[in-house]
């Protein structure tokens, strides 16, 4: 498999150079770099005087052409008017800014410094830690924390504009901050208008089809609701986005599949219900569609939610565990002797599946019941190719495919052309989209549960990229596995199935006809 180009997830300004640690602005002196964004960097910092910490952000603007510099002036101008007007516990403020003087370092002479609250963490932090499948500790105290800081905002008449895990603070003692009101915009009525920038992964359908003016693209507070609805999704899900795709830009693609009407929303099945309403809310497909469902009327709900009882994931005992990967193991063995492979049993954890046990005709697209693929392998498929909003990607088009590359035996392999697995994952590619499928922490393309998932990632980003390029929809199965097989730009350079790879894409057909008999 060739691993497709890599996409930037943000529309950014250059990265930023960086200070020494103990470099002095004014009275606070830098510690170690917090992290780093488009436009600058954030430091850990510390008040000379007394020792109050505190976190500066440094924007360089030597490096900066007129145009960039002058955006980059609006940008502070805007955060620093923002945070002198706005007073709020869920809002993270700005005490002082400075210009630098560091001839010594000509790339950061002339760079401005804004010296702010300094948090323990972000919720990116948090959720690049936490395993996927459930809700981060503390979740509905997150999610109360920055409903209640937005509702604060659009009450005041501002729009957030760049709402995301990385600008979402946690503080000392339980503080949630909202955090980077570089894109905060002042609303002029119903919108404002912003530069052309953001994070891909919660931008809003609508800000693709519209055109930027002289002022700017317009954004309107139904923005900041959409990424919420991103943002609350990824808090209970361990940082699960609700779009299918390995990049921000297949992400986005999914998004506006979804806006047009052509893919539906498929929320992860973990889900409360009253949260997936909520979340189902906050990402209808247009700006007029979340009108009603404004900051304040979302805060209310979460605060009602919170103070009821949830379902939560069940999670996983280790003796537990140890019982199912025995009762694996069984089933491997069973199906190595009529001729199958096999693979893990997936825990039952909240699965995204339709029960195919005893079901005479299953729904179109499932596994039959008296198929070849092995039992244990079956909830797995489908969990996997449920999580793909594209009706194409079914458990039976994912078991075809497996069928195809190994036979579904988990330890095969083909070193000539270094692919490994039940899956036939290079593990150089699939180290760039890995999903931990069996929720033990690891991503390995040997492990069944890990190598599907991963495949049913891959598989969808190959579906939107081929609808995209205007591929005929009736071939994309055919599409698909030529794709897994070669590369998305492979397919769409020829235009359809490459010769050379014809006689295994005829397999996968033929497997899954027999499983969609």
């Amino acid at each position: 498999m060739t691993r497709p180009e890599q996409e930037d997830d943000e529309l950014e300004a250059p990265r930023p150079a960086g200070l020494p640690e103990g470099f002095r602005i004014d009275g606070w002196e830098l510690g170690a770099v917090i992290g780093s964004g488009g436009w600058g960097t954030v430091y850990e910092a510390r008040t000379v005087a007394d020792g109050t910490p505190v976190a500066v952000k440094v924007l360089p603007t030597g490096a900066l052409g007129p145009g960039q510099r002058a955006a980059l002036g609006e940008l502070v101008a805007r955060e620093v008017r923002f945070s002198a007007e706005a007073d709020h516990p869920h809002l993270v403020r700005t005490h002082a800014v400075r210009t630098l003087e560091a001839p010594e370092l000509p790339a950061l002479d002339g760079a401005i410094a804004l010296v702010m609250d300094r948090a323990e963490a972000s919720l990116r932090d948090v959720l690049d830690a936490a395993d996927t499948g459930g809700p981060i500790a503390e979740a509905f105290r997150v999610l109360r924390g920055v409903a209640a800081g937005l509702a604060h905002m659009h009450d005041a008449g501002w729009v957030h504009g760049d709402l995301k895990p990385a600008n979402v603070l946690l503080g000392p003692g339980g503080r949630v901050w909202l955090a980077d009101f570089g894109l905060t915009a002042e609303l002029d009525g119903t919108h404002a208008h912003l530069p052309p920038l953001g994070t891909l992964d919660h931008l809003p359908p609508e800000w693709w089809s519209q055109r930027t003016g002289t002022q700017g693209a317009v954004v309107r507070p139904t923005a900041d609701i959409w990424a919420f609805g991103v943002l609350a999704h990824q808090v209970l899900t361990g940082g699960l986005h609700p779009f299918p795709g390995a990049t921000a830009r297949a992400r986005s693609l999914a998004a506006q599949s979804y806006a047009r009407g052509t893919a539906p929303l498929r929320l992860d099945a973990g889900l409360d219900e009253e949260m997936r309403r909520l979340i189902a809310d906050c990402l209808a497909p247009d700006h007029a569609a979340r009108l009603p469902h404004t900051a304040a009327a979302v805060a209310s709900r979460i605060e009602a939610i919170a103070g009821g009882p949830h379902r939560r994931r069940r999670r996983r005992a280790p003796a537990v565990a140890a019982g199912l990967v025995a009762l694996a193991a069984a089933a491997v063995a069973g199906a190595a002797l009529l001729g199958g492979g096999g693979g893990t049993q997936d825990d039952d954890r909240d699965r995204d599946t339709h029960t195919v046990s005893g079901t005479p005709d299953p729904p179109a697209g499932e596994i039959p019941d008296d198929s070849d693929v092995p039992e244990a392998l079956r909830p797995v498929i489908a969990r996997a190719a449920h999580r793909c909003t594209d009706e194409e990607i079914t458990p039976a088009l994912l078991a075809a495919l497996i069928k195809a590359e190994s036979n579904f035996d988990p330890k095969a392999s083909r070193p000539q052309s270094e692919e490994y697995g039940i899956a036939m994952w290079t593990p150089s590619v699939f180290r760039a989209w890995a999903v931990d499928g069996d929720g033990d922490g690891d991503k390995d393309h040997m492990s069944p549960p890990d190598a599907i998932s991963t495949m049913s990632l891959y598989v969808c980003w190959l579906d939107q990229r081929f609808k995209q390029a205007g591929l005929p929809k009736k071939d994309l199965p055919a599409l698909v596995a030529a794709g897994y097989r070669t590369s998305d730009r492979t397919v769409i350079e020829e235009r359809g199935v490459p010769e050379r790879v014809k006689p295994h894409v005829d397999k996968v057909m033929r497997y899954l006809a027999e499983y969609e008999r």
